[in-house]
């Protein structure tokens, strides 16, 4: 009889963003393919929807860049590999990377990784460290963008380096399957009246996510008149940069937007506070390697503006890639406040019948090209074309 295959995916934590979503998302296609998936990471409120799906979670300080606690890690990894038969190693970040890296040479097992950022290479340490996302069997890019990166920085990743996008569940953001009182209940925490029009930011504050960005760009706009109803909502966590969330507070004032720009923590219900948008922005102003949000707002049927570095190109349509006609959304110069000003004001004064036409031809690009369905599915091939025979 062929044993069942066991996965073991490594992340660093499971608080938010894209590398957590996709682990909990194709630990779920595993067990549902009858294999056994555990997960090791630092934990995080994430950790019961994980468990949810019947994937093993172990807590470990994966998330340290400490050599010793690395080193030390890989041990631990080792043995939790060899009392659960482990058959695969997946990694999706590089300082938990190094330890399964370790663990899986010495066990001879499958080694992946998963690119699911741009890591800076500004000297040789720095490409060193990298390197152990690329010491891998299979390279996963999560965008045509993000493999040409790397295989630019490691020419021997060409030949064993996958693109594979990430896919949100297309199917949650149907408004037929968001519950009303979800949407009302988030309105009232957020404090958000059903007579403002709300453009959304889905980011964690952080400095290269480009919510100060925004904020000038929302100054501009309240300045020109005929927008006192909108209200900018940045929906994120701060992971800890209080200084960082202070400085957009302080920002706020100062630009006397208190009362049309509000930040209200984590998102956890994100098809919900979707289905209160009327625009969605992505401010970015460093590459994005993939760019989920702007994926999921397409998804939700909202129009999305998003800055035009990284993978963009590959996730929302804009000519000359494609005729106006064929447009999914907008895209603006990195960093250029007034630039996004005026699409903000064009999306926010778009007609019903051309909103309606914009959302639905983005909704079909991300069905055609960008589902939880597809991206798990691939994944799993991987796996099976590394997997022993026997099993």
């Amino acid at each position: 009889m062929s044993k069942v295959p066991t996965i073991l995916q490594i992340v660093p934590d499971l608080q938010t963003g894209g590398a957590e979503r996709t682990t909990v998302d194709v630990a779920e296609a595993i067990v549902n393919e009858g294999w056994n998936c555990l997960v090791i990471s630092q934990g995080g409120r994430m950790v019961p929807e994980l468990e949810a799906t019947g994937a093993v979670h172990f807590e470990l300080p994966v998330k340290s860049k400490n050599p010793w606690t690395m080193w030390r890690n890989s041990y631990l990894i080792e043995r939790i590999c060899q009392q659960n038969r482990v058959d695969l190693v997946h990694a999706r970040s590089r300082a938990p990377a190094w330890s399964a890296l370790w663990a899986a040479h010495r066990l001879k097992i499958p080694y992946v990784t998963t690119y699911h950022g741009i890591y800076k290479e500004t000297n040789k340490f720095k490409a060193f460290y990298n390197s152990s996302m690329t010491r891998a069997d299979r390279v996963i890019a999560n965008s045509r963008f993000t493999a040409n990166l790397v295989e630019k920085r490691d020419p021997q990743t060409k030949g064993k380096t996958s693109v594979i996008y990430r896919g949100p569940d297309v199917a949650s953001f149907n408004p037929d399957n968001i519950s009303d009182e979800n949407v009302t209940e988030l309105r009232a925490r957020w404090g958000v009246s059903d007579n403002r029009r709300v453009v959304m930011n889905l980011a964690r504050l952080t400095e290269w996510k480009g919510q100060r960005v925004l904020i000038e760009a929302t100054r501009q706009l309240i300045e020109r008149g005929g927008y006192d109803d909108v209200l900018v909502v940045l929906a994120g966590d701060d992971q800890g940069r209080e200084a960082y969330r202070q400085s957009l507070e302080l920002q706020i004032a100062k630009s006397d937007l208190i009362e049309k720009v509000r930040i209200v923590g984590h998102c956890s219900d994100v098809p919900a506070a979707l289905a209160m948008a009327d625009v969605a922005v992505v401010a970015s102003i460093e590459a994005e390697a993939f760019g989920r949000a702007a994926v999921e707002a397409q998804a939700a049927g909202v129009p999305v503006i998003v800055s035009n570095i990284g993978a963009v190109p590959e996730t929302v349509l804009v000519p000359p890639v494609v005729k106006d006609e064929e447009r999914t959304g907008w895209h603006f110069e990195n960093g250029n406040a007034e630039e996004l000003c005026n699409l903000m004001a064009q999306a926010l004064d778009m007609s019903e019948g051309e909103r309606s036409k914009l959302t639905n031809r983005a909704h079909d690009h991300v069905e055609r090209s960008f589902t939880k369905q597809a991206m798990c599915e691939a994944t799993l091939n991987v796996y099976r074309e590394l997997l022993p025979t026997d099993n």
